[in-house]
């Protein structure tokens, strides 16, 4: 999904979405993010994939939310 669109929230495929790492906040193209995909099986994104900006993370018993105050909501 868009961001915005419809109200609906954004989800963002796990680690390099848009040219940020979503786990550990560098540039996508830069090094080896193997890692990071291993562990975002297992934990939220800590940082916006699109703008870099470190994200609010709430992790409860059925899942996972992560919001940017640029993009809006991520789910998982």
């Amino acid at each position: 999904m868009v961001p915005g669109a419809a109200g609906t929230p954004a989800v963002v495929p796990a680690t390099v979405a848009a040219g940020w790492c979503d786990r550990c906040g560098e540039p996508a193209g830069a090094g080896d993010h193997a890692p990071c995909g291993v562990a975002r099986a297992l934990e939220p994104p800590r940082f916006c994939a699109h703008c870099r900006r470190r994200m609010k993370v709430q992790v409860l018993p059925v899942g996972w939310s992560a919001i940017c105050v640029e993009h809006g909501e991520t789910r998982g």
